[in-house]
Protein backbone atom coordinates (compact mmCIF):
# COMPACT_ATOMS: atom_id res chain seq x y z
CA UNK A 1 0.00 0.00 0.00
CA UNK A 2 1.17 3.51 -0.80
CA UNK A 3 0.22 6.57 1.24
CA UNK A 4 0.62 9.86 -0.62
CA UNK A 5 -0.83 13.35 -0.78
CA UNK A 6 -4.14 13.72 -2.55
CA UNK A 7 -4.04 15.08 -6.10
CA UNK A 8 -6.84 16.77 -8.07
CA UNK A 9 -7.28 13.52 -10.01
CA UNK A 10 -8.20 11.77 -6.72
CA UNK A 11 -11.15 14.00 -5.78
CA UNK A 12 -13.95 11.85 -7.20
CA UNK A 13 -12.46 8.63 -5.85
CA UNK A 14 -11.95 10.18 -2.40
CA UNK A 15 -15.56 11.36 -2.44
CA UNK A 16 -16.68 7.81 -3.34
CA UNK A 17 -14.53 6.28 -0.57
CA UNK A 18 -15.89 8.72 2.01
CA UNK A 19 -19.49 8.16 0.93
CA UNK A 20 -19.07 4.36 1.00
CA UNK A 21 -17.30 4.43 4.37
CA UNK A 22 -20.09 6.40 6.04
CA UNK A 23 -23.03 5.05 4.03
CA UNK A 24 -26.36 5.16 5.78
CA UNK A 25 -29.63 3.94 4.35
CA UNK A 26 -31.44 6.97 5.78
CA UNK A 27 -29.16 9.61 4.24
CA UNK A 28 -28.03 9.28 0.61
CA UNK A 29 -24.99 11.52 1.12
CA UNK A 30 -23.29 11.25 4.51
CA UNK A 31 -22.43 14.42 6.39
CA UNK A 32 -18.75 13.43 6.18
CA UNK A 33 -18.89 13.74 2.38
CA UNK A 34 -20.43 17.20 2.42
CA UNK A 35 -18.02 18.21 5.20
CA UNK A 36 -15.05 17.15 3.08
CA UNK A 37 -16.38 19.19 0.13
CA UNK A 38 -16.79 22.25 2.36
CA UNK A 39 -13.34 21.82 3.91
CA UNK A 40 -11.70 21.82 0.48
CA UNK A 41 -13.23 25.27 -0.16
CA UNK A 42 -12.11 26.62 3.22
CA UNK A 43 -8.97 28.69 3.91
CA UNK A 44 -8.09 26.17 6.66
CA UNK A 45 -7.59 23.37 4.10
CA UNK A 46 -4.01 22.04 4.26
CA UNK A 47 -3.21 20.13 1.02
CA UNK A 48 -0.05 18.59 2.52
CA UNK A 49 -2.23 16.87 5.15
CA UNK A 50 -4.83 15.40 2.82
CA UNK A 51 -3.56 11.87 2.26
CA UNK A 52 -4.82 8.90 0.27
CA UNK A 53 -4.10 5.20 0.59
CA UNK A 54 -3.51 3.50 -2.75
CA UNK A 55 -3.76 -0.25 -3.14
CA UNK A 56 -1.75 -1.18 -6.26
CA UNK A 57 -3.73 -4.42 -6.48
CA UNK A 58 -6.94 -2.41 -6.74
CA UNK A 59 -6.12 -0.50 -9.92
CA UNK A 60 -4.20 2.25 -8.17
CA UNK A 61 -7.35 4.06 -7.03
CA UNK A 62 -7.64 5.51 -3.53
CA UNK A 63 -9.13 3.07 -1.02
CA UNK A 64 -8.72 5.36 1.99
CA UNK A 65 -8.36 9.01 2.89
CA UNK A 66 -7.53 11.16 5.89
CA UNK A 67 -7.29 14.91 6.31
CA UNK A 68 -6.14 17.38 8.93
CA UNK A 69 -7.28 20.97 8.65
CA UNK A 70 -6.24 24.04 10.54
CA UNK A 71 -7.81 24.23 13.95
CA UNK A 72 -6.97 26.45 16.87
CA UNK A 73 -6.50 26.15 20.60
CA UNK A 74 -7.28 29.50 22.23
CA UNK A 75 -6.48 31.15 18.88
CA UNK A 76 -3.14 29.35 18.45
CA UNK A 77 -2.57 27.01 15.47
CA UNK A 78 -3.34 23.32 15.92
CA UNK A 79 -4.90 20.63 13.73
CA UNK A 80 -8.30 18.99 13.57
CA UNK A 81 -8.33 15.47 12.14
CA UNK A 82 -11.18 14.11 10.12
CA UNK A 83 -12.81 12.62 8.38
CA UNK A 84 -10.82 9.38 8.18
CA UNK A 85 -12.38 7.11 5.57
CA UNK A 86 -11.63 3.59 4.38
CA UNK A 87 -13.71 1.92 1.69
CA UNK A 88 -15.70 -0.96 3.26
CA UNK A 89 -14.01 -3.48 0.92
CA UNK A 90 -10.66 -2.55 2.49
CA UNK A 91 -11.59 -2.12 6.14
CA UNK A 92 -9.81 -4.37 8.62
CA UNK A 93 -6.67 -4.52 6.48
CA UNK A 94 -4.62 -1.82 8.19
CA UNK A 95 -5.50 1.00 5.78
CA UNK A 96 -6.81 3.29 8.51
CA UNK A 97 -3.81 2.53 10.69
CA UNK A 98 -1.40 3.35 7.85
CA UNK A 99 -3.23 6.61 7.12
CA UNK A 100 -3.16 7.63 10.79
CA UNK A 101 0.57 6.96 11.15
CA UNK A 102 1.29 8.85 7.92
CA UNK A 103 -0.79 11.93 8.75
CA UNK A 104 0.59 12.15 12.28
CA UNK A 105 4.14 11.82 10.96
CA UNK A 106 3.50 14.48 8.32
CA UNK A 107 1.94 16.84 10.87
CA UNK A 108 4.91 16.37 13.18
CA UNK A 109 7.37 16.98 10.33
CA UNK A 110 5.53 20.23 9.52
CA UNK A 111 6.05 21.43 13.10
CA UNK A 112 2.43 21.25 14.20
CA UNK A 113 1.92 21.14 17.99
CA UNK A 114 -1.10 18.86 18.33
CA UNK A 115 -3.90 17.06 16.53
CA UNK A 116 -7.44 16.96 17.94
CA UNK A 117 -10.32 14.70 16.99
CA UNK A 118 -13.70 13.44 18.03
CA UNK A 119 -13.76 9.65 18.01
CA UNK A 120 -13.52 6.35 19.80
CA UNK A 121 -10.92 6.36 22.59
CA UNK A 122 -10.47 2.61 22.12
CA UNK A 123 -9.51 3.07 18.46
CA UNK A 124 -7.56 6.33 18.55
CA UNK A 125 -5.78 5.59 21.83
CA UNK A 126 -3.49 3.20 19.95
CA UNK A 127 -2.12 6.23 18.07
CA UNK A 128 -1.28 8.15 21.23
CA UNK A 129 -4.50 10.16 21.49
CA UNK A 130 -5.53 11.02 25.04
CA UNK A 131 -8.52 12.79 26.56
CA UNK A 132 -8.09 16.45 25.64
CA UNK A 133 -8.58 17.53 29.24
CA UNK A 134 -5.30 15.82 30.17
CA UNK A 135 -3.58 18.53 28.12
CA UNK A 136 -5.76 21.45 29.16
CA UNK A 137 -7.68 21.49 25.88
CA UNK A 138 -11.46 21.73 26.03
CA UNK A 139 -13.85 20.40 23.41
CA UNK A 140 -15.88 22.78 21.27
CA UNK A 141 -18.99 21.06 22.63
CA UNK A 142 -19.02 20.04 26.32
CA UNK A 143 -21.07 16.91 25.54
CA UNK A 144 -18.05 15.53 23.63
CA UNK A 145 -15.85 15.29 26.71
CA UNK A 146 -15.60 11.47 26.66
CA UNK A 147 -14.70 11.33 22.96
CA UNK A 148 -12.70 14.50 22.29
CA UNK A 149 -9.00 13.66 22.23
CA UNK A 150 -5.66 15.17 21.36
CA UNK A 151 -2.32 13.80 20.26
CA UNK A 152 0.59 16.05 21.13
CA UNK A 153 3.48 16.27 18.69
CA UNK A 154 7.12 17.29 19.02
CA UNK A 155 6.40 21.04 18.75
CA UNK A 156 3.79 20.92 21.52
CA UNK A 157 4.16 23.39 24.38
CA UNK A 158 2.41 22.74 27.70
CA UNK A 159 1.16 26.35 27.63
CA UNK A 160 -1.03 25.53 24.61
CA UNK A 161 -4.30 25.23 26.51
CA UNK A 162 -7.86 26.41 26.09
CA UNK A 163 -10.84 25.73 23.88
CA UNK A 164 -10.26 23.92 20.59
CA UNK A 165 -11.97 25.24 17.47
CA UNK A 166 -12.24 23.26 14.24
CA UNK A 167 -12.14 24.81 10.75
CA UNK A 168 -15.35 26.72 10.01
CA UNK A 169 -17.15 23.95 8.06
CA UNK A 170 -17.24 21.82 11.21
CA UNK A 171 -19.31 24.56 12.86
CA UNK A 172 -22.05 24.04 10.26
CA UNK A 173 -22.66 20.35 11.03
Amino acid sequence: MLIRTETPADLNAVREVTTAAFANTEVPEPVETTLLDALRDCPDWLPALSLVAIDPQDGGRPVGHVVCTRGRVAGQPALGLGPLSVHPDHQGRGVGQALMHAVLGAADALGEPLVALLGSPAYYGRFGFQPSTEHGVTAPDPTWVDFFQVRTLTAHRPTLTGEFRYAAPFENL
